[in-house]
């Protein structure tokens, strides 16, 4: 192996530099023998786009020199992966158990907006509450929208009104748009009145007076609520990257991917999104499928997703993204192979549609686009607790439940610790992954018990709900 350099799998061509290595900066490329024009390169143990010329050992390998082998639609075998059963001592978190039997990890007031116009309306009641514990998650829509794009808007929201964080949820309406209170109660089906209370507002003349007394029945109603121990088996985790470098794939992905795993042998569920970022690693998901019905959703579940990039007339493989170009990512094989490793080893249990929730322990496939707002998103509406996001590159924006930052490297973590929650470049600088991962898990377990996250502490929550057609 050449000095200040990893390779990650024996069969690999290239390396990844440690440090700035003249020319080469840290997290990118340098080949590890010579390659041809038109050759494979080869990183993880897969092609990840063939050499555009010839390829010095030495040489940075880059976008200059390198390009992507995807194209269209593939037609998939099922290969079946046998996985070794994994176990993992049993522990407990400490949560809260809703009347229904779920269980939450916090114990908030969420005003749930049907629609824009009372954005303003939502924000000033959370502030007037003046409660620390009261929330809203503003967003534009829920009226002028047609087809998909209205039940996306009223399915999210839906989840998010039954969501086990929030103890109580006022649903606020305008009383004349699309998604009208009556209309989104039969979306709801049951609920329990002492939790979710509604108010159209144009129904009332102090929209503000009203809603307040409603948030403080919502508040006494959460109040009557105290933690109690419950098995990290019924955690539900999100698995998510944004602003992903070369190290995300050697560093935090690896670490969430073990948590995941551990997860999921205490009888818990991991989701995976960013069907985008699976392009070139799929077959990898596909055959870790539980049996055929999965592989077929999972086969569905990207071909479907490439299709929506071709009615659209886009390029399927407009990936990744500059600031993944200048942390060292090169083609869309080499982010996804990276990206995938946030989903450990274990078989994939379910595949999801936008929208629906979670309830098959293992790994589950969730649709919906790479955007790190919309993820979030469609990854809390899905039922996850806590969202596990790994960054190269840093970013503060966090979903209405907790959002962990891991830090793909350890310089990031020393300059943005305001936003970075744990360093998973620990493992570059020779912190065993067993060790680091024992870490991690009690990390996970304390947020689950209480313990506020960078995005919590700032209070930066926020929603943005996938739309694909038109606006009225």
């Amino acid at each position: 192996m050449m000095e200040n350099t990893l390779t990650i799998n024996h069969n690999d061509n290239v390396a990844v530099a440690l440090k700035d290595m003249g020319k080469i900066p840290a997290g990118h490329k340098i080949a590890t023998s010579d390659i041809a024009k038109g050759e494979n390169v080869i990183k993880y143990g897969y092609p990840i786009g063939h050499a555009l010329c010839e390829i010095k050992s030495g040489d940075h390998v880059h976008t200059h020199n390198i390009k992507t082998n995807l194209s269209g639609i593939i037609d998939y075998s099922y290969v079946p992966e046998k996985i070794a059963a994994s176990s993992t001592a049993p522990a407990t978190f400490m949560g809260y158990e809703r009347s229904d039997g779920s269980v939450g990890i916090r114990n908030e007031v969420w005003v749930i907006n049907t629609v824009g116009c009372v954005n303003k309306i939502a924000e000033k009641l959370c502030k007037l509450s003046g409660a620390d514990d009261v929330f809203t998650f503003v967003h534009p829509y829920g009226c002028s929208q047609l087809g998909d794009d209205h039940e996306y808007t009223r399915k999210i929201l839906c989840n998010m009104v039954n969501h086990p964080n929030a103890a109580g949820v006022l649903v606020l309406g305008l009383g004349c748009e699309n998604n009208h209170i009556s209309d989104f109660k039969k979306l709801l089906g049951t609920w329990d009145d002492k939790r979710v209370k509604f108010l159209n507002t144009q129904d009332v003349t102090d929209e503000i007076a009203e809603g307040l007394k409603l948030i403080r029945e919502l508040k006494a109603y959460a109040d009557t609520f105290t933690r109690k121990p419950i098995p990290v088996g019924r955690l539900v985790v999100g698995l998510k990257c944004g602003g992903s470098d070369g190290f995300s794939g050697v560093t935090a992905n690896v670490l969430v991917g073990r948590f995941s795993d551990d997860l999921i042998a205490q009888g818990g569920i991991s989701v995976l999104t960013e069907v985008p970022e699976m392009f070139g690693a799929e077959t990898l998901l596909m055959n870790r499928a539980a049996d055929t019905g999965v592989f077929d959703k999972t086969v569905s579940l990207v071909n479907d997703f490439k299709n929506y990039f071709m009615r659209h007339n886009q390029e399927i493989y407009e990936n990744p993204s500059p600031g993944n170009k200048d942390g060292g990512i090169s083609t869309l094989e080499e982010k996804s192979l990276g990206c995938t490793q946030k989903g450990g080893t274990s078989y994939v249990t379910d595949v999801l549609g936008y929208g629906e929730t979670c309830k098959t322990p293992g790994l589950n496939l969730l649709q919906g686009p790479g955007n790190d707002i919309v993820a979030v998103t469609n990854l809390m509406a899905a039922g996850v607790h806590i969202v596990l996001f790994t960054t190269g590159r840093g970013t503060p924006l966090g979903a209405p439940v907790p959002t962990v930052k891991i830090s793909s490297n350890t310089k990031l973590s020393e300059l943005k610790p305001h936003w970075i929650d744990f360093d998973a470049g620990q493992l570059l600088d020779g912190v065993p992954l067993d060790n680091l991962a024992r870490d991690f898990a009690e990390y996970i377990i304390e947020v689950a018990s209480g313990k506020t996250t960078r995005n919590e502490e700032n209070d930066y929550r926020e929603i943005s709900i996938f739309k694909d057609g038109v606006t009225l």
